[in-house]
């Protein structure tokens, strides 16, 4: 599995491990990332998690402006984590070599910028236009993202762009207030299931579980086992052992 480890530039996001606010942080953070296994790195500037305050892109991208061509003299793939094609553009420009793009590609906006740059693009399920709006999924969630990624994959034809999409079934985000025991279900229903999504015979990104809990090591095993082409990681050492464990 390629590997990218997280970088969060916003103070509030839930890792606190992540959080790297200063070119040198970021750097040191990466040093550290890449040494414990991962390929490339994924930096955000916007948390998307119930505690993190929604700013503005202006603000969103001051954060990661100086850090975004530190770590891209690192020589690794670089993503960048955004809603905002403001954002996207800007550290496209600088030197950030992947969308991902946590819109889900549901804008117009989002897709002209990844025609103007021609890079990948990670496309996670939302159940709402962001992170920070989503609703519960009521029907079979495998469905949903399926339905979902049919949709956005129409729009990328259009663009030219289906073969440089990699699908993400968006389990990083959740609508506000889900208990856990809740969403450790639907994350268990849709993991068990990755497979359904290879019908559209493109790679899959996952935001891998990483809190130290039976049932978080639970669903990295599950995730591990259906060896998807990519992976979002806080701590890229303990997914390595899980692959080394699990062959």
């Amino acid at each position: 599995m390629f590997i990218y480890g997280v970088i969060n530039a916003s103070p509030d996001s839930l890792n606190s491990d992540s959080i790297a606010t200063t070119p040198q942080a970021a750097t040191d953070r990466a040093r550290v990332l890449l040494a414990d296994g991962a390929n490339g790195l994924d930096l955000g500037g916007q948390g998307s998690t119930d505690v993190a305050t929604v700013i503005a892109w202006q603000d969103e991208w001051e954060r990661l402006a100086p850090i975004v061509p530190a770590l891209a003299a690192l020589g690794v793939p670089l993503s960048v984590d955004t809603w905002r094609p403001e954002v996207a553009r800007r550290a496209l420009e600088l030197g950030a070599t992947v969308m991902n793009a946590a819109d889900g590609m549901q804008s117009d906006a989002m897709w002209q910028v990844a025609a103007d740059f021609g890079v990948p693009i990670v496309v996670p399920f939302l159940s709402g236009p962001n992170p920070r709006e989503m609703v519960f999924v009521e029907t079979d969630p495998v469905e949903a993202l399926i339905d979902f990624f049919e949709h956005r994959l129409l729009i990328a034809d259009r663009y030219g762009l289906r073969q440089r999409c990699i699908l993400d079934p968006g389990t990083g985000f959740a609508p506000s207030n889900w208990p856990w025991a809740e969403r450790f279900i639907y994350q268990k229903q849709v993991y068990s299931n990755l497979d359904r999504l290879r019908r559209f015979d493109l790679p899959l990104y996952i935001a891998l579980p990483w809190k130290e809990t039976a049932e978080h090591d639970e669903l990295l095993e599950i995730v591990v086992r259906a060896h998807p082409e990519f992976g979002r990681a806080h701590y890229p050492a303990k997914v390595r052992q899980f692959e080394s464990r699990l062959g």
